[in-house]
């Protein structure tokens, strides 16, 4: 995927955070957004568990978590904030959603059509830069996505990176072992 600098999320409602929030306030953390619809049996099942895991295991100075609820079908199940607000609450879902923006007539959520999203789960990695790293409809192993996350924290941080200047290891390694130099 070529990389292009993300787009500003379009949403009618945060929930889970007290302040509405922007890629552009974020701008110096990685931010993966997670976008589902709650009818959704790969979101549920999958993504927005996998997204509560990742929340879990990186500093929120690193990475911040969002979701982005996109309805584009069965919109009178799923459509009402006050059916979110019940599935945030029985997921145990905390970190920030918002509720991407219907478009008129569009069946299209705003901000899924802006990113051209094929559908939910839609993954999005975007990196310190603002620039969106990777995008991904369907399923994302765990130990993929967190070594691609943890790449564009290194990438942020330096000081963290491997780096060409690393000690050499000793050349007298054998059967029983490679011994550090002395």
């Amino acid at each position: 995927m070529m990389m292009r600098s993300a787009p500003e999320l379009d949403v009618s409602t945060w929930l889970n955070t007290n302040e509405p929030m922007t890629l552009a306030s974020l701008r110096g953390r990685v931010v993966l957004i997670e976008a589902f619809q709650m009818l959704c049996p790969g979101c549920v099942s999958h993504s927005l568990p996998q997204a509560k895991r990742v929340r879990a295991y990186f500093r929120p100075s690193d990475l911040v978590v969002l979701g982005l609820q996109t309805v584009f079908e069965h919109k009178d199940a799923q459509g009402t904030e006050a059916a979110l607000r019940a599935f945030l609450h029985e997921y145990r879902i905390d970190f920030p959603v918002g509720i991407d923006r219907q478009m008129g007539d569009s069946r299209i959520p705003s901000t899924m059509s802006e990113y051209q999203m094929e559908g939910t789960p839609t993954m999005i990695l975007i990196d310190a830069e603002g620039l969106i790293r990777r995008q991904l409809f369907g399923r994302e192993e765990d130990l993929a996505l967190g070594a691609q996350i943890s790449e564009l924290i290194a990438e942020k941080d330096p000081v963290n990176q491997v780096t060409a200047s690393a000690p050499a290891f000793s050349n007298d390694c054998d059967e029983n072992g490679c011994p550090v130099p002395g």
